[in-house]
């Protein structure tokens, strides 16, 4: 009997031990514990991916700040796929974590996942981007910067920029991941703000998955077909980098031949702005670690929290950008 009971404890802890690991179709599933004992917090993480340097610097920062919490952090990497996240989400239920929180690559499909987490009792925070679901008791709150209002302060910008401009202004839009909030709020709010000058006319947009290799990609075809292009608004630094390259490459000069607008403020995506190849930057914080983990910590305590808490942002032009940068934590 004592053979058998030994043999049965290893197939289980083989079966939880693969659980633990399959729920990121692909990417990571791992645990940093930051300290604590039987009542530690445990949170399931669960991240779109790796697709740019805001991400990667939102990913430290969400790591960093569960350590540093005394939060046990279990954390997937969905590679930009929903189906991996949905996965994710599923295997933190299972484990009975006590916190549930995701950046969702997109903002459909998510009711029936959301909904067995709330069966299940598992509160959960939505972070950077947000759900289309009639149904807000699905998440206890949302954690990330208001997109429309970053959209509307590119407009803004591009508005007064081209006040004086004798003729039509023609913008080319790289758009982020189709289907998710940021690439549908920054279009939304942008347009809604440009509209007011009939001269700006935005005469191409297609996605560049917010991806540097994408937005290079993009921006030679955009070239192609309409090589007068006046601008080009991108949803994101990586995307307006890989432009930059498509630009140079076609033998014109960013910033000064085609102007350049983007969102982020990245080190990378500063520095161009600061060497005078980006025009103007929205800023948008991937440094939510240190709130989330306030908000996890709040949630399991039974606290209640707002239902939307908007990060403070800021823009920059290139001047603001070389005095930011030797102080830019990410």
């Amino acid at each position: 009997m004592t053979a058998l009971r030994k043999t049965l404890g290893i197939a289980a802890a083989s079966l939880v031990l693969l659980a633990a690991t399959a729920c990121g179709g692909g990417g990571s599933d791992t645990a940093s514990s930051g300290g604590g004992g039987n009542d530690q917090i445990t949170l399931g993480f669960a991240q779109v991916g790796a697709e740019s340097g805001w991400r990667t610097a939102n990913t430290k920062s969400i790591q960093d700040s569960a350590k540093d919490a005394g939060i046990n952090l279990k954390f997937s990497d969905a590679q930009q796929k929903q189906e991996n996240q949905i996965k994710a989400i599923r295997s933190y239920i299972q484990q009975k974590v006590d916190v549930i929180a995701f950046s969702p690559v997109v903002e459909s499909g998510w009711d029936t996942v959301l909904k067995e987490a709330k069966d299940a009792g598992i509160p959960v925070v939505l972070t950077d981007r947000s759900v289309d679901s009639q149904d807000t008791s699905l998440y206890v709150t949302f954690l990330g910067s208001d997109f429309i209002a970053e959209g509307k302060k590119a407009g803004e910008w591009t508005v007064k920029n081209f006040a004086n401009a004798s003729g039509e202004v023609k913008i080319a839009q790289l758009e982020g991941t189709t289907g998710s909030a940021p690439a549908i709020d920054r279009a939304e709010g942008f347009a809604d703000v440009i509209k007011s000058d009939p001269k700006l006319k935005i005469v191409a947009s297609q996605t560049g998955d917010f991806t540097r290799a994408g937005g290079k990609q993009v921006t030679e075809a955009l070239l192609k077909s309409n090589p007068d292009i006046t601008m080009i608004y991108a949803h994101n630094d990586d995307m307006a980098l890989g432009a930059i390259e498509a630009i140079e490459a076609a033998g014109k000069v960013p910033g000064k031949d085609i102007t350049i607008v983007s969102v982020d403020a990245v080190h990378d995506g500063m520095q161009a702005l600061s060497d005078g190849k980006i025009n103007f930057i929205v800023e948008c914080s991937p440094l939510l670690g240190p709130q989330l983990m306030d908000v996890v910590k709040k949630v399991k305590a039974g606290e209640s929290v707002e239902k939307r808490i908007v990060t403070e942002e800021t823009t920059f032009t290139p001047e603001q950008a070389k005095e930011a940068l030797p102080s830019r934590q990410y």
